[in-house]
């Protein structure tokens, strides 16, 4: 057996010299930790905040690596709210927006813990594990309806532009400074906001909060966003709304990855008007802010590489914290740190912008500094440069291109650089392999419509599929989040919509929505609709037109082939439908739509319209006498509409002064010159006149032949409406005024600067001055009021029976607006000589009214109120065609004093009702032609 060592031995030191050691050890860690010694726990401290932010900045943004479908459903939704009922939707047809939108089951989804956690097939052995749990699952017959995903809206001011509009809840834009990207939409978003019941009624389930868009980076043209969720939460806070909030707000995040942040930039018009720069302005702002941003950037990539080299070559922990705290602290600066993370590629970057020139810059701005931009919003000619997008910095993995399919004259081409936009847009950049977003702009439309956004791309050439995944899946990945929402998949949120209706079909409607698993639509109220309404609808071919759109650089030519009338006529054959307009305006039926399939045919001649039938005259169908014949297709003809509420033929691009009438003077907010006449000065519209616009010509081609247009006025009197033919040359074109004078407009309402009460005053004192001069006085035209608040329609409604009672003249009134007037139906019912023109509902009510917003929410709309009172002339599913038709014709024209006029539309393919029908030609009995699209 081995002896042991001698503690003598050189392996044992001696009891001295073991001391000796020991003092020298503890010598040599007095100098080396001595900042440690003397500080304590602080320094580690802080040395281990340098090496996590140092670790951070490596973080990848999104979803985890581990992230998957299995472990959410173990886990739970962290939006699941307890006591949550499971529901169980059976019978559906579900568009589950997976395999590029073209995956469609017909079954069954089953919703718990926030999450869908089973679809098609529901397994019995999982129906009964979840009533074990929870003793009883919610079930909903859906009855064969269509279920999508909860709608995505990628751009949208919700909460921010709040309604009711009011001046302390105001906080879209900041005017401080062209570059904010430290300001946050998080920081106003009003949780009381009206309008997120009412989008969650048109199926919105998930928004994007964007700032506004007057500066380039900043709360209104730029700054950060967030995305939300739209239900209303325990907690009643702006951050419980917030789906899946980034490190900035709240600090507990996975270690592995963190939540995308976004962000708004915005170049063109809007920051430029608003702070009088250039667009050489707007680049160089872009360029200086991303190179502060570089710098930062650069510093902590240093900073940090640094560190990792002395912790990789220090042994000894005090001389590593010596050294790193030695450095100073982690580079930061808060103004700039969200740009930062824009280079770093953490943040999905919406950019507003319109125009060529603004695109080629943001392009090049992507690839100077090397961040990706994730969508582009408006984006008005993107589809003329699809090729420049494509040289966005890494933009094949995250590029989407965000528009908006409205084409109408209030807001499409509202400025120059949206002059050139296309209702085309989308089908063009689906064409050219980039994906396209449809979005609200709320409350420039309101976001309850986002789905009619999807519906016109699709009407004009966007595949069906993709249509649908422009409001869902597509928005989804384009925010980061399609890993969570935008499709219906096992693992994924509970966000769905049950649709009355196909949802590509026109006016579908939710009957329900669910957001985390929870309904969020009390005692919902559902129409019937029609079978025809429960597929897609077969769109018309738009392929020359959209290639007449690129090709024309954005301005393709818009007038047809004109073909007068005279001794031989035009022949329409093809047609299923043809509605009439007779001499009293009454819309009838020129055949009988019972013959199933009969197609017939209509000769137009001058200043007759003829049923070509085996009972009548051989002679005014004889093909040797007919012009042109035009084959509709299975479609229709219909009695041209008239609009109103819109300035066409007054405005062409509406923020250019050039391009526009201008603005009345108002006599009670300003003074009126007195060479005009002073105050008693009454403006005529049909003095202002401009035809052959493109807003009007758009009009004109879709069926809209009169147009009833009043001065634009931002006041109380706006003076003398005109109605004209949309499709005349010029005004003094044969037919081109159908009317010279036809009501007078003023607008009663408060907040215009001047009490009501003096607005009432005003108008009594006109009335009775003018009562034996003034048409209007006399009732030979209507006054068209323009209110919405129901107190001051019935102080409107005592005003006319004490004029009339005096003055023995009876007032032809007419409502617009009037969005609170189903309160006081009865009594507007009864006045007598009282039309009502609502509002135009795809637009969001800003003002606090008491408005009727009809199904899912309520079963009468301010519209069937009032028909059941007769005194409306729209409605919600409770009227024939003929009356539906009569709506936009015979009873408007009355409502403003139109004389009736014969224009009859020709449509190809379908009808006026559907969205299978396009315009092919526009009939002017009065004007005397036929013009051919």
């Amino acid at each position: 057996m081995k002896r042991p060592q001698s503690l003598a031995s050189p392996m044992f030191p001696s009891r001295l010299k073991d001391r000796r050691i020991l003092l020298s050890l503890v010598l040599l860690g007095f100098i080396f930790c001595h900042d440690l010694l003397l500080s304590g726990p602080p320094i580690t401290r802080e040395v281990d905040r340098i090496l996590a932010r140092c670790k951070s900045i490596t973080l990848p943004a999104g979803p985890s690596i581990l992230y998957d479908a299995a472990s959410r459903l173990e886990k739970g939704s962290d939006r699941y709210v307890n006591g949550t009922a499971p529901t169980l939707i059976q019978n559906a047809h579900i568009w589950t927006g997976t395999n590029n939108g073209t995956e469609i089951i017909y079954g069954d989804i089953l919703l718990d813990n926030g999450l869908i956690v089973a679809l098609g097939h529901i397994p019995r052995d999982l129906l009964v594990k979840v009533k074990a749990t929870y003793k009883t699952i919610e079930t909903v017959d859906a009855r064969g309806k269509w279920i999508t995903p909860g709608l995505v809206d990628l751009h949208s001011h919700i909460g921010l532009s709040s309604a009711p509009y009011l001046k302390g809840a105001a906080d879209t834009n900041s005017r401080k400074a062209p570059i904010l990207p430290w300001l946050r939409s998080v920081d106003a978003l009003n949780t009381h906001d009206a309008s997120y019941q009412l989008a969650i009624a048109g199926g919105v389930t998930t928004a994007q909060i964007l700032p506004g868009s007057a500066n380039n980076i900043g709360v209104v043209t730029g700054g950060q966003s967030f995305l939300i969720k739209l239900r209303p939460t325990k907690e009643r806070s702006a951050i419980a709304k917030i789906l899946e909030p980034p490190e900035t707000l709240v600090r507990d995040q996975p270690s592995d990855h963190l939540h995308w942040r976004h962000m708004k930039h915005a170049c063109g018009e809007n920051p430029s008007s608003v702070y009088s720069q250039t667009r050489m302005d707007s680049a160089w702002n872009f360029r200086q802010a991303y190179e502060s941003a570089r710098k930062v950037k650069d510093a902590q990539d240093e900073f940090c590489s640094r560190v990792m080299e002395i912790k990789r070559r220090s042994w000894r922990s005090c001389s590593l914290h010596k050294s790193i705290t030695s450095m100073g602290g982690f580079p930061e600066n808060l103004q700039w740190e969200s740009l930062v993370d824009v280079l770093r590629g953490r943040v999905k970057l919406s950019v507003h912008c319109y125009e060529a020139v603004d695109l080629d810059a943001i392009v090049r701005l992507s690839n100077e500094f090397k961040f990706p931009i994730s969508s582009l919003h408006h984006a008005g000619q993107t589809y003329l440069v699809p090729e420049l997008l494509k040289q966005t910095w890494q933009c094949k993995a995250r590029f989407h291109v965000t528009h908006s399919a409205k084409h109408n004259s209030a807001s499409s081409r509202k400025k120059r650089e949206a002059y050139r936009n296309s209702e085309f847009a989308p089908k063009i950049l689906a064409d050219n392999g980039i994906p396209v977003v449809m979005k609200s702009d709320h409350p420039v439309l309101n976001s309850r419509y986002l789905l009619y956004e999807a519906q016109q791309a699709h009407y004009y050439g966007l595949n069906a599929n993709l249509a649908l995944a422009s409001v869902t899946s597509t928005p989804a990945n384009a925010a980061g989040v399609g890993h969570r929402v935008g499709r219906i998949a096992v693992g994924f949120d509970a966000d769905i919509a049950i649709w009355d209706s196909h949802p590509l079909a026109l006016g579908a409607t939710p009957v329900q929505v669910f957001i985390d698993g929870i309904a969020q639509i009390e005692q919902p109220h559902a129409l019937v609709k029609p079978k025809a309404l429960q597929t897609a609808p077969q769109t018309p071919n738009w392929n020359v037109e959209s290639q007449q759109a690129v090709e024309f650089d954005g301005l393709p030519p818009l007038r047809g082939r004109k073909v007068r009338l005279g001794g031989d006529g035009v022949k329409f054959t093809g047609l299923k439908t043809a509605w009439m307009r007779d001499e009293d305006g009454h819309v009838h039926s020129m055949f009988d739509e019972t013959t199933g399939s009969a197609e017939h045919s209509v000769v137009v001649r001058d200043g007759s319209i003829v049923l070509c039938s085996a009972g009548n005259a051989a002679g005014a169908c004889d093909d040797a006498r007919i012009r042109e014949v035009v084959d509709l297709q299975g479609g229709s003809l219909a009695p041209g509409l008239t609009t109103f509420g819109s300035p066409i033929g007054l405005v062409e691009i509406r923020l250019e002064p050039s391009t526009t009438d201008g603005l009345v003077r108002d006599p009670l907010t300003g003074s009126v010159p007195a060479i005009l006449g002073g105050d008693d000065a009454v403006i005529r519209a049909v003095d202002g006149l401009q035809f052959e616009g493109r807003n009007t010509l758009l009009a004109y081609r879709s069926g809209v032949t009169r147009a009833v247009t009043a001065p634009v006025a931002g006041g109380f009197l706006a003076g003398l409406s005109t109605t004209i033919d949309t499709g005349a040359s010029s005004a003094v074109e044969k037919g081109a005024v159908i009317q010279e004078e036809t009501a007078l407009h003023v607008s009663v309402s408060l907040g215009l600067g001047v009490s009501v009460s003096t607005q009432i005053a005003t108008l009594r004192k006109l009335l009775h001055e003018s009562e034996s001069s003034d048409a209007w006085a006399r009732g030979a035209i209507p006054l068209v009021v323009t209110v919405d608040s129901a107190d001051v329609m019935a102080t409107l409604l005592n005003l006319k029976l004490q004029y009339e009672s005096s003055s023995g003249n009876v007032i032809r009134l007419t409502f617009a607006g009037a969005s609170e007037a189903h309160l006081l139906a009865e009594e507007i019912g009864k006045a007598g000589a009282i039309s009502r023109l609502l509002g135009e509902t795809k637009n969001l009510v800003a003002v606090l009214t008491d408005s009727l917003p009809g199904p899912p929410l309520s079963q009468e709309s301010t519209l069937t109120a009032l028909l059941a009172c007769n005194a409306a002339l729209e409605s919600n599913g409770t009227i024939s065609r003929r009356e539906a038709i009569e709506l936009a014709t015979t009873r408007l024209d009355r409502a403003l004093g139109v004389k009736s006029v014969l224009d009859l539309v020709a449509y190809r393919g379908g009808s006026i009702f559907d969205f299978e029908s396009k315009v092919a030609g526009v009939v002017s009995m009065q004007r005397g032609t036929v013009e051919i699209f």
